[in-house]
């Protein structure tokens, strides 16, 4: 049966069309964010003061991945519009679904340029010992958590 429907399917592709759009429309729709983890050489995590984040004004750097854009590239442009700052991308450390319909990928950064002029998105930076960071959204602390882990490991 599978294979006379292929042979179906192959010979008429517009007979899979429509289902496929309708199915594709049915599908849950995801925002998808990023942030970077940059720590620096005494262990301190890079964190900024957001302007449109009331409950936890101090976090990780990041933003939206725009339509069709790569997530790793969206972490360097976010950095880059910012805080005028310079990176590489060294990998994920984390990856959780953070609200109804959104996903946050957090990426291991290392910074390539000191911190330039602050975006009107951003209030402040500063570095900060893991040991004192402020209330952070729980995506922020695990990443800076799983960050750690990971580097503890290479050494």
């Amino acid at each position: 049966m599978s294979r006379q429907i292929a042979t179906l399917v192959r010979r008429f592709p517009a007979l899979v069309r429509l289902p496929y759009l309708v199915y594709q429309r049915a599908r849950p729709r995801y925002t998808l964010g990023v942030a970077a983890v940059i720590v620096d050489e005494a262990g301190a995590v890079l964190l900024v003061e957001h302007v449109y984040h009331p409950r936890f004004a101090w976090g990780l750097p990041g933003g939206w991945i725009d339509v069709d854009e790569d997530p790793a590239a969206a972490i360097l442009r976010e950095l880059h519009e910012e805080l005028a700052l310079s990176a590489r991308v060294r990998r994920v450390v984390h990856v959780a679904k953070t609200a109804a319909n959104h996903i946050d990928i957090a990426y291991l950064c290392a910074a390539e340029s000191p911190i330039g002029k602050l975006s009107h998105e951003l209030l402040a930076y500063r570095w900060v010992a893991v040991d004192d960071l402020p209330p952070l959204k729980p995506f922020h602390a695990r990443a800076i958590e799983l960050a750690g882990q990971q580097l503890r490991s290479e050494v």
